[in-house]
């Protein structure tokens, strides 16, 4: 009897101390939202490289009593004051929150932008340097956002006010670049990290279906008919300037954003050396692949259901759409602008590709035109604004950063 006894005992401890006693609504409603994720990334193909590893890091975080993550250790008030503990987290945390380490110190991000220098032919905005400034424009979501998300604390609603660091970060979402918006938001709102990735993500994955209806607002029919001329070859001296100039430029007027730029152009710098190939390689597969999975999922844990079901995220969520929108029109607009001034030689869609959703947005364009003229051929006008986007996001979070950082 003392045997069934203990035996019984021990498979009540065990339904005490399991998941399904200790679950709460609010972490069944964060396994549904992490489902749903796993469906968009799986069957609907939405940034699936990403989105799948943060909607199962979501899932693990918000298993009752898993301990692979604990907000605690870098999201309180008391850490933002004085700091990180990482002797706690190496001794004490789970598996994610180690992980999580690489994030906080800003090591991930700038990996990827290194795979990404790898991957990216910066030929088109060498041939063609004004489309930097389409690439500028786009930015401006950010920074419209960024006062819309402050001009809400003067409502005095603490549930849909914002600090300078929050509004900061929620802003970035408008560059539509995922690895920008994490590197700038592990520094100066962590609490919102999941949110904010989740959105970002979010919205790089819904570029084909978000851009092309603000571009045919924008734009008329004699505009989208525009066919560009050839860009001229870019020699191989140039493309190995470029990359060490940028740096230089960026790294002396805005020494925050040197991280993510650096990295970028020396991955563009490794490409267009022609000198290391297996550098290339490794950077732009077995690293990019390896830094996207640990990133991703430790993304994806910071979404608690603490930190995640709030009016909050809901507004980040809304705030983020807008952010995407108006830099997309932004860049639209200064493509008009630039129609008109050069007498009709520049088509106004390729400034929607001043996003810096790589090569995604370039593709939109090309699409949008490719309808109205099925002979016009936009692609590789838009990369030029396209790569300008992806630099001007990286300088727009060195600039916020060093304001609020």
């Amino acid at each position: 009897m003392e045997i069934i006894e203990v035996f019984l005992n021990t498979l009540k401890e065990l339904a005490i101390n399991s998941g399904f006693c200790n679950i709460t609504w609010q972490q069944g409603l964060m396994l549904a939202v992490s489902f749903l994720l796993m469906y968009l990334a799986i069957v609907k193909q939405f940034e699936p490289l990403l989105l799948l590893p943060i909607a199962f890091g979501m899932m693990l975080t918000n298993i009752p009593g898993s301990g692979v993550f604990h907000p605690e250790f870098f999201m309180t008030e008391e850490v933002a004051l004085n700091g990180v503990n990482y002797g706690e987290v190496l001794h004490h945390g789970g598996l994610l929150d180690i992980i999580y380490i690489g994030v906080k110190t800003q090591i991930f991000p700038p990996l990827i932008f290194l795979g990404i220098g790898c991957m990216t032919d910066f030929g088109p905005l060498i041939a063609n340097p004004k489309s930097l400034l389409l690439g500028a424009a786009a930015q401006a979501g950010i920074f419209l956002t960024f006062l819309g998300a402050c001009f809400l604390s003067f409502t005095g609603i603490p549930e849909i006010s914002f600090t300078f660091k929050e509004a900061a970060s929620i802003g970035i979402i408008g560059g539509a670049d995922g690895p920008t918006a994490i590197f700038l938001t592990s520094r100066l709102a962590p609490q919102l990290m999941g949110s904010i990735a989740v959105a970002a993500y979010s919205y790089m994955a819904l570029v084909p279906i978000i851009q092309p209806p603000i571009m045919k607002l924008l734009t008329t029919k004699k505009e989208r008919l525009v066919k560009m001329d050839s860009l001229r070859p870019v020699t191989k001296k140039e493309k190995i300037i470029f990359p060490i100039a940028v740096t230089l430029i960026v790294a002396f007027v805005i020494p925050d954003a040197t991280p993510l730029v650096g990295m970028l152009m020396l991955g563009n710098l490794f490409r267009e050396s022609g000198v290391v190939d297996r550098l290339v390689k490794t950077a732009s597969n077995e690293l990019m692949n390896i830094v996207t999975i640990l990133l991703g999922i430790v993304v994806g844990a910071t979404a608690t259901a603490g930190n995640f079901l709030t009016v909050k995220t809901l507004i980040i969520v809304g705030l983020g759409l807008v952010a995407f929108c108006v830099g997309t029109a932004c860049g639209v607009l200064f493509g008009k602008l630039m129609y008109l001034v050069t007498g009709g030689k520049v088509n106004p869609l390729i400034g929607s590709a001043g996003v810096s959703a790589v090569p995604m947005a370039a593709r939109v364009s090309q699409t949008v035109g490719a309808k109205e003229n099925p002979s016009n051929f936009l692609l590789m006008h838009a990369m030029g604004p396209n790569v300008a986007g992806v630099i001007g996001s990286a300088v727009a979070a060195g600039v916020l950063l060093n304001i609020f950082g």
